[in-house]
Order: structure tokens, then sequence, then C-alpha cells
């Protein structure tokens, strides 16, 4: 829907040309509107802003901020919901002026305060500022399908949908946090509630944060956890009924998703995916839907599968094929629009579709989460094999053999090798749970010391007894395995991917599979009705219910996925960003990269011999990061 941005200066000396500025650099975001206003109380003065995406009540109406008696409103999202929770605050005798889902949460917050936040259904970021309990609050959705950064000090408190809003303001410090970068480096991304700056943070989903502005106090308060429903007794329905109801409540989600007044397309690819919310919302469509899917010169191209799904569907779709010049034009877009780090190639992709969606709707569903709700990846299936193999190790051996992994990185030469021997001792527990998700979490990570090897400061082992604390509650352990990526990979890549690049061309991007709804049902499911024991292919419930709008032998194909092949640019027609980014004078920019380790795994790269090949790509990335937010940025001040 928008950016939003704002301040609480408790030296009263901002200026509004600095919240403008705030507001100015998120202009990709909501070009259609604007407003930045500011407000003075005893203790502080407040900035709100907007740049407007206008997706509901496309009149005046919808401008922010929005005010309502004594409170006033930022918001980026959208309640899908607001028109049945609108007509219960009549009810209640309240009076509205738009049609607009921001004035709803004003009300709703005025009846119910935060509480209001479990009534809706939608992706939200809001802040709210109270003149009564002078307090300002900001409330982030259960997924984390819209995002939040802020920046904290001893006088200032800044807000906005994307780091570089942050930037914007006189008052941020840009001082990078090494053990964040430690991480980076692990995943490609950087996990809420961390950001690659210190002080700089990221608002978990689910967690309402409220500031005291008399005593400066924080709080930070988790109202959402989807560890609660994996924790919860498994549905007793049978598989039947548990098929229909879901189909119900996909229905449900996917029309919320429809709601706007503006045109909405869908991201088609062909997979069970985006074919279920492509089929659920033309079988309940009069009109064509339309569905957009983009072809690649090279590596996975689901064009033609897309395009034969839609053609069976009746959808008005769009295919265009993109060169591989165009392709890789994208790359030097990517630090902007992905203000920190982010190491996921396929950005380039989805900012490519979200183009080709963008010329002729204002909204695009995307089929995200399905693989996480339904048991869907092929790391899952892998990581419940090797489950059944800890199964069999006698639980009296498991604390002895488990004090083994260190000596199984020393004893084995071959690098692969010896990270998966260490991995399966380390996740050894006398505790199901503990021992899947311990298995699921090695297996993402590459060893530690190589990741202190590619710093010139040795980070800090992680603790993993948090993790273990909360999967000890799961009604089945495999559940981990799912939980872990919807509360981590799912909302710190996938949907960082899809905001950043639907928003870098003013395109609202929408998810039915992250309707809350879906994970608090589908979590209670017995997972043998996602999964058979010893099968490679998940979703069994979800494929069922796609079955009912297209044939099983048009839809029975290998996983493919968004991919292309960077690395293999890398090495050839981009080898000059590796010249201009990976040099050694270039790699000596942060202070924070140990230069001869990382050259000589950039030649282990270049000669093929190296076994964590894509941290090339997510140091690239990283040093096009700093070029730009920060090199630049000290040229320019």
């Amino acid at each position: 829907m928008c950016g939003i941005a704002g301040f609480i200066d408790f030296t009263k000396t901002a200026s509004t040309e600095s919240l403008q500025a705030m507001v100015a650099s998120l202009h990709h975001r909501g070009p259609d509107d604007s407003g930045a206003e500011t407000f003075e109380n005893e203790h502080c003065l407040i900035g709100f802003g907007q740049a407007r995406l206008s997706i509901i009540d496309l009149s005046h109406g919808g401008h922010q901020p929005m005010h309502y008696k004594h409170l006033s409103c930022v918001f980026n999202g959208e309640v899908y919901n607001y028109q049945e929770i609108k007509d219960e605050l009549i009810a209640l005798g309240h009076e509205f002026n738009s049609n607009s889902d921001t004035e709803v949460i004003l009300h709703a917050y005025d009846e119910w305060g935060l509480d209001a936040v479990h009534r809706f259904i939608g992706m939200f970021v809001f802040t709210i500022y109270n003149r009564e309990k002078n307090t300002l609050s900001i409330s982030r959705d259960r997924a984390g399908v819209k995002p939040l950064y802020y920046f904290r000090s001893e006088d200032h408190f800044l807000f906005g949908s994307e780091l570089k809003a942050l930037m914007a303001h006189p008052n941020f410090k840009k001082e990078i946090a090494p053990e964040v970068l430690a991480e980076y480096l692990q995943y490609g991304y950087i996990a809420a509630p961390n950001s690659i700056f210190k002080e700089t943070f990221k608002l978990e989903p689910g967690h309402h944060l409220t500031i005291d502005l008399s005593s400066k106090k924080i709080e930070i308060e988790k109202y959402w956890d989807p560890s609660t429903f994996y924790s919860q007794p498994k549905l007793k329905l049978s598989y039947d009924e548990a098929k229909n109801q879901l189909h119900e409540l996909m229905k449900s989600a996917c029309q919320y998703r429809m709601v706007a007044d503006v045109p909405v397309g869908v991201f088609l690819s062909g997979g069970y995916d985006s074919t279920a919310v492509t089929s659920i919302l033309q079988g309940q469509s009069q009109e064509k839907i339309k569905t957009f899917t983009i072809g690649f010169e090279e590596g996975n191209n689901e064009a033609p599968f897309a395009k034969e799904t839609a053609e069976y569907l009746g959808t008005d779709h769009t295919e265009y094929f993109c060169s591989t010049k165009e392709a890789q034009e994208i790359i030097k877009d990517l630090p902007f629009f992905y203000d920190e780090p982010f190491g996921d190639s396929s950005a380039i992709p989805t900012i490519l579709v979200s183009k080709l969606a963008k010329q002729k709707v204002t909204v695009a569903l995307s089929a995200d989460a399905g693989d996480e709700l339904f048991f869907g990846y092929n790391s899952y299936f892998q990581q419940a094999s090797n489950l059944n193999k800890l199964k069999k190790v006698p639980k009296a051996f498991k604390p002895a053999m488990a004090l083994m992994a260190p000596l199984a990185k020393s004893w084995i030469k071959n690098e692969a090798t010896a990270h998966k021997a260490s991995s399966f001792l380390a996740s050894l527990n006398t505790s199901e749970n503990v021992e899947a998700a311990k298995l699921f979490y090695y297996a993402k990570r590459k060893p530690e010391e190589y990741i202190a090897k590619l710093l010139t400061n040795k980070p800090e082992s992680k603790d993993l007894k948090a993790k273990a604390s909360q999967v000890k509650k799961l009604s089945q352990a495999e559940d981990s395995f799912m939980l872990a990526d919807y509360q981590d990979y799912l909302q710190n890549d996938i949907l960082t991917k899809v905001d950043r690049a639907t928003m870098s061309v003013s395109l609202e991007g929408r998810e039915p599979f992250l309707d809350h709804r879906l994970l608090e049902f589908s979590a209670r499911l017995p997972l043998s009705f996602k999964y058979q024991d010893g099968s490679k292919i998940g979703k069994d419930i979800l494929r069922d219910i796609v079955h009912e709008y297209v044939p099983r032998e048009m839809m029975e194909r290998p996983k493919t996925g968004f991919s292309i092949p960077v690395l293999e640019w890398l090495r050839k027609d981009l080898f000059f960003l590796q010249e201009k980014y990976l040099s050694e004078e270039a790699l000596q920019w942060s202070g924070l990269l140990n230069v001869p380790f990382v050259l000589s795994e950039i030649r282990r790269f270049n000669e093929r011999k190296m076994h964590y090949s894509p941290v090339i790509w997510y140091i690239l990335m990283f040093q096009m990061w700093y070029d730009q937010w920060i090199n630049k940025a000290e040229v320019n001040a």
C-alpha cells in the first residue's frame, strides 16, 4: 500500500525537512500521495510521514497521517476485513468520514486498544500516537509481510518501512554490527530483530512496540506466536473433512486479497501453490483473472507450465521471455531497493515479473508460504530421513556421541562430509523434538569456523537453548522444520524479497497463504495429511485441492523454483563485478572482511573448487551495498 516513516525527537530540534526527506526516500513505495506532519508535546517532537500507493478509497479521504479524537496514525498495508470491522464499530456508535481501512484502524484502536489487532485479517504495520496516554505504539502483522525498521538512541527514535528512510535522517548512525554480518554470510539475509547497523532493529512479526514518551521506556510485546498452534493437539478430523475445511479457508483468504479499488492480478509459475491461488480465484470469478509469468533464456524456465495452466483455467495470461542481459541489468539496482545486504538472487526474476505485472495491475497476489505450511521443501524430506536415522541410536549413547561432533571435523578431511558428520552428531539429543530442530538448524548453516575465517573479528557462537525450549512443546517433531522456516526463512528472505521487488515498481504484493487462519489450521493437521513417511513429495492435502481444478497429470512434474545462474554469470559475463567489488582494494573498504582468506576463496570459486560457492554472491552483494550506502554517502556528505 505505501511506505511510512517518522521520528520521536526528545531534543525538539528536528526539522520538517528531515521528515520530508525520510518520506521522499520511500517515493517508489507510494507515488500517489504523500503526507508529513509534526506534533509537539511537553516531552518531545513527533514526526509522522507516509508515501501512499492508493489501493482502497482512492480519494483524499485515505490521506495520511490520519487523525481521530486524540489519536494520529500512519499505516502501511491492508486490513482486508475492514468493512466487517467497520460495520461492528458503526453498531457501537462510531461514525466514519471515508471508506479507508486506515480510518477503521483508528476507530478500532479507540474502541479496543492494541487488542484490536486480533480482529484484523491482513498485512500491516501501523503506528499510533495516543495523546491521552502519551504513548507511541507500532504493530506489525503476524507473518511479517510488511516491514518496519527502527533506530534508537538516547534522544531519538526513528522508524520506517525501509532502512533508507532512517538513513535519510541526520541523526541516524551508520555503524555496522560485525556479528550481524557473520549471520548474513551464513544465510544471505539478515534476520529480525537485527539489522546491518548497530542500534537499528526490525520489529518482529506478531509484535507490538510501545514507547512511553515521558519516560522514553520501550516495551515490546508478542501478540501472536505460530509455535502456539504447532504445540496444540492435532485436530480429530478425517482427511476429507480437513481437506474441505482447508479449501474453504483458502477460498476466504484468496477472496479477501481481491479487495481493492484498483486492478488485481496473480503471479503464476505453474507450480501447485500459484495454481491453487489462481484456480480458486478463477473459480469464484465471472471475469478472467489476470496472470503473469516471466520466462528466461537460462536457468529454470517455468513459463511453458504456467501457460498451459493459464490456458486450462481460462485466465487472461501475460508472459514475457527475458533475455540474460535484461536479467543481469537488474543487479546494479539491488543495493538500492534491498537497502541492507541481501543475497537471494531470485530477487532478480521477482523484480522482473513485478515490472511485467505493473503494466496492467496495481496489486499482484503471490503464492509464497505453501511449502512452509504443507511440508513442501526437499530439505524437509531429507531431514525427516536423517531424523529416522537418529532415532535408531540408543538414547543412552546419545549424550556421549554428541560430544564427538567437534572431533569429526578434524578426523574427516573432506569439507562437505565433515560438516554433515559433525552436524549429525551435534544433533543427537534425548528429546526427539530437539533432535529434529538441531538437524534442521545445522543443515542450513555453514561451520562456525568457516564463517570466522571470512571476517576480521571472530563471531560469537549461536546459543540454541531458546530454540530448544520452544520446540520441546511441539506435538510432532517434524513440525519444527516448517515452524523454523515460517519464523525465519519465510519472513526474512522470501517476504523481504517480494516486498522490495514489488514496491520497487509501486506494485502491492499480497500473500493469501499468509492469512493467519491458514497457519492456525494447518499447524494442527496431522503430518500424515501433508506428507507420507519416506516420500519425497509433500503438500498432499494442498495437491488434492488443486486436483479438483486441474488434472493431476498436468501438475505432477519436478519442482523447479525461481532461479537463474548468477554464479556462472559471475565467472563469465559479470566478471567485471568481481574486478570492481571483489578486488583486494575493494575488500578492504569496510575493514570487516579477512581479505587474504576471501581472496583465496574467490580463486577457488573461479576454479570451481569452492564448496560454499553462494558465499561469493553474498560477499558481492555486501560489497555493492557498502559502496552504495557507505562509500558514496560519505562522498556526497
